[in-house]
């Protein structure tokens, strides 16, 4: 195996060779060789078929590794190739959160297919969790949970730490916590009580009130608390009180980043996640439904050149600064729109917070848009020698930037109070007004001073 991985030949070709063999032992010897990014990075290489053979040659513990690394949407499509049986065997070794996700994201009809074939207990748990937006407590929980009942002692606790339970590490550092008999949370346990008191100290007199959420706890809820304490886990509960699961502070972090991830994706118009292993015309179709209506947009923006054709006509050197005041003022709106959508995820403003956002872009805006004006109104002044040339174009960019940034800051807050996603639709509003103003604004103040700039 050792002359394998010291080939020259690409980790996915050597991946591709294995399954088109149908050589299993030699597949699995060969992932084993490779580390986690390795082994993720080749199969997607390959495409649904290739990949859907690998899973299959692994054993159902090594293939929910993998299927838990790749992203989502390849995890899903993966899960649709295979058989309800052979899905089944390998999502139920997959952790409780990663269950609910992925059925989440597989259609209804397969997704009960899988859970008939699934464990009743283990179903059940996972159809539950599958009901829970990603993004939300719910759907960030592991329902394994470090919990002890409300008789136990310190000494409990203690033996339970220092045992060789294998299912102790699925509990990924989490606090103990105490429920009663009907599973309401009843307090939290710090290991500097446990280590101070007697092992025969009954757990609620040591135990401290957990700060818990329940489970529609918005993602931007999560991160506020997790900013606010040093938990590494918060426990979720139901309207009962009755502990449900617990939310790693490294799921929330983790979160956050996808989300950060997929809003920079939705900004250049991807609007779902794509890989380039992905059939051919599933991407293209999903490209053009965004290209379309942006090509609208720009025919839009490009119908007010037309009406002042005569004074483009007349004075042909303002043609070279149409396209830079549309661009310029689209980047310093693109800024703006950057920030309020990250403060919107980190919950650091509300949907409805227009004016104080309009008011602090607009500051922005006038210095910034009056010193990139002055650069470019002495730059036109400079090529043609006309200062009424130089106002024209510095006045519009200067204008023109106010605008964008004002849009480009309170744009996405109105679509998130709407419910449209401030990420796929915040990019073309503010590419089409900006193109549109700035194109009126240079070109009805030239026709203004039109006789001096001939």
């Amino acid at each position: 195996m050792s002359d394998v991985r010291e080939t020259t030949e690409p980790v996915w070709q050597q991946l591709r060779r294995f399954a088109e063999n149908g050589d299993e032992a030699g597949l699995r010897d060969f992932m084993s060789t490779l580390s986690s990014p390795e082994a993720v990075g080749a199969v997607l290489h390959l495409n649904i078929a290739e990949q859907r053979a690998i899973l299959l040659a692994l054993e159902p513990e090594d293939a929910a590794a993998l299927l838990d690394e790749v992203p989502d949407v390849s995890a899903a499509q993966l899960v649709e190739a295979l058989d309800p049986e052979q899905a089944a065997s390998i999502i139920e070794n997959l952790e409780s959160d990663a269950q609910g996700d992925l059925l989440h994201d597989v259609p209804d009809d397969e997704a009960e297919a899988i859970l008939a074939r699934m464990e009743p207990a283990a179903a059940a748990e996972a159809r539950e969790l599958a009901k829970y937006d990603p993004d939300t407590a719910g759907g960030l929980m592991h329902t394994e949970s470090f919990t002890f009942p409300s008789t136990a002692t310190v000494g409990d606790v203690l033996d339970r730490l220092v045992s060789s339970d294998e299912d102790f590490e699925r509990y990924r550092g989490q606090h103990p916590y105490v429920v009663d008999g009907s599973g309401k949370l009843l307090g939290v346990l710090s290991l500097r009580n446990l280590l101070l008191s007697g092992r025969y100290t009954s757990l609620t007199d040591i135990s401290i009130e957990a700060i818990s959420v329940r489970t529609d706890a918005s993602l931007e809820d999560l991160k506020t608390l997790c900013d606010k304490t040093n938990f590494l886990g918060i426990p979720v509960t139901d309207e009962l009180g009755r502990l449900l699961g617990v939310v790693a502070r490294a799921d929330v972090s983790e979160a956050l980043q996808t989300r950060a991830d997929q809003d920079q994706l939705k900004m250049q118009g991807i609007v779902a996640e794509e890989l380039r292993s992905m059939p051919l015309l599933f991407r293209s179709r999903r490209r053009l439904s965004w290209l379309s209506i942006n090509i609208v947009l720009n025919i839009l923006a490009a119908s007010v050149i037309a009406l002042y054709e005569e004074t483009l006509a007349a004075v042909i050197a303002l043609a070279v600064f149409l396209p830079i005041v549309s661009d310029m003022s689209g980047c310093s709106g693109n800024q703006a729109v950057a920030v309020s959508l990250r403060e919107l995820t980190l919950g650091a403003i509300d949907a409805g917070e227009y004016v104080r956002v309009w008011l602090k872009e607009v500051m922005v805006g006038v210095i910034n848009g009056t010193v990139l004006g002055a650069l470019l109104g002495f730059a036109a002044y400079l090529w043609k020698g006309n200062i009424f040339l130089g106002l024209v174009v510095g006045i519009a960019l200067a204008l023109n930037t106010i605008l964008a940034v004002s849009l480009g800051g309170t744009v996405p807050l109105f679509l998130r109070r709407m419910g449209v996603d401030p990420a796929v639709a915040s990019g073309p509003i503010l590419t089409t007004v900006t193109d549109m103003f700035g194109f009126f604004l240079v070109l009805s103040i030239a026709a203004l001073f039109l006789p001096r700039l001939i």
